[in-house]
């Protein structure tokens, strides 16, 4: 379906929809990318060493590779645990360059429940991110704000020198 952001709205009734979302949130956002290049879990051990408080933090897992094989059915995901760290540290966004934020054999969602329920909007099936800076950029991710929104795609992009 190509790159699109998730609201809180998208998990939970009472969170913002794409309306509701602040521009501070999805625009001219400070971000860093995270390198984890593996399949399976990526714990909160992977941010602990880097300041991602108020920042677009964009994982980068090399899975879009994957696009025409396994790219549905496995890959990299988001813990709980990694996404409590992430939520105490105050960061603005998260993206992930696969199909899911979660495991997906894992039916309750974790990353999801946990990120939007703090008001943080999430970024999936991003690419290029092997293009970026490692930090040093800014962020942008930009839904029309649609009243009652859940999820919409976005062209998501990255502003550095």
């Amino acid at each position: 379906t190509g790159t699109y952001i998730d609201a809180p709205f998208h998990r939970h009734p009472e969170g913002q929809d794409l309306a509701g979302l602040p521009l501070e949130k999805l625009a001219n956002i400070p971000g860093i990318v995270v390198t984890q290049l593996k399949e399976g879990a990526i714990g909160p051990e992977a941010f602990t060493n880097i300041d991602v408080s108020g920042k677009a933090v964009l994982v980068r897992t090399d899975w879009s590779k994957h696009w025409k094989g396994d790219y549905f059915h496995s890959g990299p995901f988001l813990t709980a645990e990694a996404c409590h760290y992430l939520v105490q540290a105050q960061v603005a966004l998260v993206g992930i360059d696969c199909a899911n934020i979660d495991d997906m054999n894992d039916a309750t969602r974790p990353a999801h429940t946990v990120l939007l329920a703090a008001g943080i909007p999430i970024v999936e099936h991003l690419r290029g991110l092997n293009q970026l800076p490692t930090e040093n950029f800014r962020f942008f991710a930009v839904p029309p704000a649609i009243k009652g929104g859940t999820s919409f795609p976005i062209r998501a992009f990255a502003i550095y020198e």
